[in-house]
């Protein structure tokens, strides 16, 4: 494959004008042959695996197109021409050295799963919660992701604090005689573990988490909050204190929401 390497008149052929599925994964094809732009009946398009540069503003030429593949090529742009196909329900564009999303693919309104995992992504634009039939979007091995989940990285509190988690924990009595002032102003600084089932504090040392909390019955927002400790984020039999984990908190919770209205974010 290549510039050209189809036939010029492959849209005006009688196969074509009723082509509904076409895969073209696979190939050396540089950029998107001018004759596939004119395949209106078109629902699927796979071009996976090629050597793509970009993507035509054309694009929009395939107003029934259902499903477009394009993964697996070298494309940096999503030109806002593409939120101009009705019908998209299915949109890969995962394995390509995307930069950003246009807010534009917030009219993707038939959109159900989108793939941007392996870019170069760094942010996504806040219009992406417009698209309220997503069900799916994929942004591992992104920077935004590989970021995020260094940052998580849980530090072990220090002796100083584990003491003072265990006086304010199992509330042991002391008055301000029997301790320094500096120790005083320590011990009045813990902060709460907003797990319900923990029941305890932290000071300097916590863990940064992400909960999806579900917002007006449409998103699942990601939220960060901050736990004492990772025996709240997953399940331990010494944690005295907390019988049921965070993750299965978590899961009462996804529970409690219709299925059809889950939504999916894959970090990894």
């Amino acid at each position: 494959g290549g510039p050209g390497a189809l036939p010029k008149g492959l849209a005006q052929s009688p196969l074509c004008r009723s082509l509904q599925m076409l895969n073209l994964s696979g190939n050396c094809f540089q950029e998107v042959p001018a004759s596939l732009l004119e395949l209106r009946a078109l629902q699927t398009l796979s071009l996976g695996g090629n050597q793509l540069q970009s993507i035509p503003a054309e694009i929009e030429n395939l107003q029934s197109l259902e499903c477009l593949y394009l993964g697996g090529n070298f494309i940096r742009e999503i030109p806002p021409e593409l939120a101009n196909l009705p019908s998209l329900s299915y949109l890969v564009l995962c394995d390509n050295k995307i930069q950003s999303v246009p807010p534009q693919l917030s009219q993707l309104h038939s959109l159900r799963s989108l793939s941007l995992h392996n870019n170069l992504l760094t942010y996504l634009p806040r219009e992406i919660l417009n698209l309220i039939h997503l069900e799916e979007l994929s942004l591992r091995g992104n920077p935004l992701v590989v970021r995020f989940v260094r940052d998580l990285t849980y530090d072990p509190p220090t002796l100083l604090e584990l003491a003072a988690r265990t006086i304010k924990i199992r509330n042991i009595s002391y008055t301000p005689y029997d301790l320094p002032e500096n120790l005083l102003r320590y011990l009045s600084s813990a902060s709460n573990c907003p797990n319900p089932k923990c029941g305890g504090v932290y000071f300097d040392c916590c863990v940064r988490q992400i909960k999806f909390v579900d917002f007006c019955g449409k998103y699942r927002l990601p939220l960060m909050h901050y736990l004492c400790s990772p025996e709240c984020s997953s399940p331990c039999s010494s944690a005295s204190h907390s019988s049921t984990s965070q993750s299965e908190s978590d899961s009462e919770d996804e529970a409690s929401v219709a299925a059809h209205r889950m939504q999916k974010v894959l970090l990894g």
